[in-house]
């Protein structure tokens, strides 16, 4: 699908633009879909999401790079007492919508409001 006039609104901010492509290439993606499920309910490693999801690990960390390249999902560190911290991952938008008018594409998302966006520490998990 080609796009004329790709605009964005909403989030991401202005210092982080999404690309139109990246969006809609991982929303067409399966895999990518399940994971953004699970991770709109709770912060989960790529290990958890394989599990949750029933899809292989090295799929999970594919599929969440595709994800967060796009801003679909945030990043954070779960730091351990015992010094092995892991990256979990959450979906960072509420809503996106698509509106194809004007001969261009818009594409709208909306963040959140949580306190989890709002200048949480890193959680910290025992082992």
């Amino acid at each position: 699908m080609s796009a004329t006039n790709p605009t964005m609104r909403g989030w991401p901010t202005e210092d982080e633009t999404a690309d139109l492509g990246s969006v809609l290439g991982a929303l067409d993606d399966d895999a990518c879909r399940e994971i953004l499920e699970a991770a709109s309910e709770e912060t989960l490693t790529a290990t958890e999401l394989s599990e949750q999801c029933d899809i292989p690990t090295s799929t999970a960390y594919r599929k969440v790079e595709k994800l967060t390249e796009a801003g679909l999902v945030e990043e954070k560190v779960r730091i351990n007492t015992s010094g092995k911290h892991a990256t979990e991952y959450r979906t960072a938008f509420d809503d996106v919508v698509v509106t194809v008018a004007d001969g261009g594409v818009e594409l709208e998302l909306t963040r959140p409001d949580t306190e989890s966006n709002i200048g949480s520490a890193a959680p910290i998990a025992g082992d």
